[in-house]
């Protein structure tokens, strides 16, 4: 949409050196209407373009981002403050692999599906049509901006609906990426725009009233934005916050779980909605394996070069939410093991902060029961099985999980009783990498899935079909009724019973045809 009217613009820093990095043009409340008005406009003809064509456009986005590997990682990293190998697995990697998946799978999960049609019925034929939703409102987040951005956008697009992404504002040049990519591979224009904005233009495009929400951020704002959905029965997706808990066995090996437990915890400087941001080891081996955790912890780099391991805090707000977690913990008894303490925090020239493993950990203390989103590890030692599954689920999230241990069938039943929408086995957070499964979470973690056929399903809206060639005068089940009720009942009772009598069952049809 050609935007004419006078617009505010703000600076865009890099959060790992604060050095400007470009500005943003920020999208005028009052422009919202029209960028609606554009969308719908657009769609009729986008729904109707062929599937195999969708995909094409996403097969040259898959190429165009393939040919543009370096620039993007350093963008996505000078943006974030996130190191560029972060940048090129979590955020590029990911939508690559998300992008094969919708080319080879797209065609069988979108087309019309035959089903089975009960005897009752008979003489007709089934089938679901998956169509598209119309204007899909995408919000992104700030933690992986472009992954967190693309692939609900690209799900969207291939099956048929028009797309407005509003990203964060505090992450706003990829937004400006975004859009561009989607020019240069010559999608047709107005089927996905790009706003810019903070919490007021979200708002404003929530009420615009679109055929469909999908959501990630935090708790706060999906609650509101799930209420204001709910007034007009929009449906949505949240993909909200989580509090993950790994669960170390004494059988379990140790390397791995350690280097697995401090990847888990720090990557991205812990802001991951599947974060290790609970660690539960069995007391056997707690000893040992803080050591470890610890050894392994003060190998890691900080700083912004291709080399470095940890990066630095996106968002300057959240440097107060991480240090109030610390600071509460260790005023009720916490012992910080590695890093600095809060009061030692120099942020002026980059938002970095030191991996901190935190120990003498209580399960009542907000450091385990509210989401911190920093490069945090407390640990809690256990003893027993059921005591750690209690642990793990005294949560109001239930994202991700992940349990280990060298018995593989103990650690599958454990899985079964976790009150989690994702789990691992001997392995951390990369449940979200495979695109053939769904991804979502239960209780305050969000509601609905996406990833796999089901996140490609869920931006249609099925329609059954029942058809008949409409050559009968009549139906069974049609009046008139007199002499039925006896033949009907008969035919239930010798088809639903202990046994089917089949010779019973084609005598009742044939008396009620007659009928």
């Amino acid at each position: 949409m050609e935007e004419k009217t006078s617009k505010k613009t703000y600076p865009v820093l890099n959060p790992a050196t604060g050095k400007f990095i470009g500005e943003i043009i920020e999208t005028p409340l009052e422009q919202v209407t029209g960028y609606y008005q554009y969308a719908r406009k657009v769609f009729p003809v986008w729904r109707k373009t062929a599937l195999a064509d969708r995909i094409n456009y996403l097969r040259q986005l898959r190429l165009y981002i393939v040919n543009h590997l370096d620039e993007l990682a350093y963008k996505i990293s000078e943006n974030t403050g996130k190191v560029t190998v972060e940048a090129l697995n979590a955020e590029i990697l990911t939508i690559l692999d998300t992008i094969k998946y919708i080319e080879k799978h797209a065609q069988r999960a979108l087309q019309k599906r035959k089903m089975p049609t009960p005897l009752f019925l008979f003489g007709k034929k089934s089938y679901i049509e998956y169509k598209p939703r119309g204007v899909v409102l995408v919000i992104s987040p700030w933690n992986y901006p472009f992954q967190l951005a693309m692939i609900p956008v690209i799900s969207a697009l291939v099956a048929g609906n028009t797309v407005i992404l509003k990203t964060s504002e505090v992450t706003p040049l990829i937004g400006t990426i975004i859009a561009e990519i989607f020019k240069n591979i010559k999608l047709p224009a107005g089927v996905v725009q790009v706003v810019h904005g903070g919490k007021e233009l979200g708002a404003a495009l929530v009420k615009g009233k679109p055929d469909y929400i999908f959501f990630t951020g935090s708790v706060h704002v999906g609650k509101k934005i799930q209420a204001e959905a709910a007034q007009e029965l929009i449906p949505t997706t949240l993909e909200l916050g989580g509090k993950d808990p790994m669960l170390v066995f004494a059988d379990a090996s140790l390397d791995r779980a350690v280097k697995a437990a401090v990847w888990g915890a720090f990557t991205n400087s812990g802001q991951v909605c599947m974060s290790i941001e609970r660690l539960y080891v069995q007391r056997k081996i707690y000893p040992q394996f803080i050591e470890k955790l610890q050894q392994e912890t003060k190998k890691l780099k900080l700083g912004f070069s291709e080399d470095d391991d940890i990066g630095s805090i996106t968002l300057p707000g959240q440097i107060d939410i991480i240090k109030a977690h610390v600071e509460d913990a260790l005023s009720k008894g916490g012992k910080l093991l590695t890093g600095q303490l809060p009061k030692d925090w120099d942020t002026k020239k980059g938002l970095y902060i030191a991996p901190m493993i935190i120990i003498d950990i209580k399960q009542n203390m907000k450091i385990i029961q509210e989401e911190f989103f920093g490069p945090i590890l407390p640990v809690i030692p256990f003893d027993t099985e059921e005591e750690v599954i209690r642990l793990a689920n005294d949560s109001v999230y239930g994202l991700h999980a992940s349990v280990w241990s060298a018995n593989t069938q103990r650690a599958k039943q454990i899985a079964t009783e976790l009150i989690f929408g994702n789990i691992v086995i001997n392995d951390v957070i990369i449940s979200a990498a495979n695109p053939h499964l769904p991804f979502g979470g239960t209780k305050y973690s969000g509601i609905g899935h996406y990833h796999g056929e089901t996140g490609l399903q869920m931006f249609c809206y099925p329609t059954a079909v029942v058809w008949d060639r409409g050559r009968k005068k009549t139906e069974l089940h049609w009046y008139p009724y007199k002499g039925k009720y006896p033949l009907f009942a008969s035919l239930i009772q010798n088809y639903f019973g202990k046994r089917i009598h089949w010779l019973n069952v084609i005598k009742s049809i044939t008396r009620l045809l007659k009928k």
